[in-house]
């Protein structure tokens, strides 16, 4: 005879109905508890701070201000001033070279160091180790050593190159209009190549063996391998690390103040130099903040426009 089914108490359902509830009840505070203390450190921390330099700008916020407690709206009247003055539009091109220049030249020696760190030799981790000394030292410090090392007369850039007889007089590093902006660029270069070596490497690290040797059975050379394989996935690796290296670049201070302090003539001076300068040594914080607003601008545009075309060309 057919078995006929049980019918299930009504307590039962409505008890089992009653402790899913309360395990999904659980579950959700158990997320918020992980998410409220993160979200209010954000906005405390980096919310907060990046809301008052927007009010900044548009105040004539001065050293009085931290007594009176008075900072009148002036509008964009701080924009207004900062981008007409003379020396925001050297800036400007100033900062597009200097972070042109730095990015390029951290990415390749990056990539270049990454991919020959791939191949397995005696110690090779060791190496890999000590080339993360520049981006743990301090940058005070490396700028510092730096600007010992690029001076004229006492300098061991010059003593080298004059030893080796590749110079017959020393080369201005520090003190040449154009020979300064090459120098800080070469000393960012110098910090940031770790930084690109350590994520590409780790890139590198992630693409199945197997097909590099399929394009090997191919007849695929080094070139062929890395422009088909290589490249193809390692290119989002190489747009978050090309992101990150212009939002860097793009405020850096400290090396440009301590190797040349912006000059000679301006021929360093960058919108993040006279941000800090305009804030800390004239201490009109409200221009400062203005100027730290363009910078903000300049770093979201680019990052917007550099995804959006890496995806466009995913897509193709």
């Amino acid at each position: 005879m057919p078995s006929r089914s049980r019918p299930v108490p009504e307590d039962d359902v409505d008890g089992t109905g009653r402790s899913a509830a309360r395990a999904r009840l659980r579950e959700s505070l158990a997320q918020w508890m992980f998410i409220v203390p993160a979200g209010a450190y954000l906005l405390l921390f980096f919310g907060y701070p990046i809301v008052k330099n927007v009010v900044m700008g548009f105040q004539q916020y001065t050293a009085t201000t931290f007594y009176t407690g008075a900072a009148p709206f002036v509008g964009l009247q701080n924009y207004a001033k900062i981008l007409t003055s003379d020396l925001f539009s050297k800036a400007f091109v100033t900062t597009i070279l200097f972070t042109a220049g730095s990015i390029i030249g951290q990415f390749v020696f990056g990539l270049a160091l990454a991919l020959f760190f791939q191949r397995r030799f005696p110690l090779g981790g060791v190496l890999r180790s000590l080339l993360l000394l520049p981006w743990l030292l301090p940058l005070v410090v490396s700028a510092t050593t730096w600007k010992w090392m690029l001076d004229t007369d006492t300098g061991v850039v010059n003593d080298a190159l004059g030893r080796l007889h590749l110079l017959s007089s020393g080369v201005p590093w520090l003190t040449g209009t154009s020979e300064a902006l090459v120098s800080v660029i070469l000393v960012n270069i110098w910090v940031g190549i770790p930084f690109n070596t350590a994520i590409l490497y780790g890139g590198l690290q992630d693409i199945p063996t197997h097909l590099y040797e399929a394009a090997k059975l191919d007849g695929a050379g080094p070139v062929t391998s890395f422009r088909y394989v290589t490249w193809p996935l390692l290119r989002p690796v190489a747009s978050v690390v090309l992101v990150l290296g212009v939002v860097y670049t793009l405020k850096v201070l400290d090396i440009i103040l301590v190797v040349t302090g912006g000059g000679p003539a301006n021929a360093t001076e960058t919108l993040a130099t006279q941000s800090y300068e305009l804030s800390f040594q004239q201490f009109d914080f409200g221009r400062g903040a203005a100027m730290s607003n363009v910078l903000i601008v300049m770093s979201l545009v680019f990052a917007l426009v550099y995804l959006r075309a890496h995806r466009r060309a995913q897509h193709a």
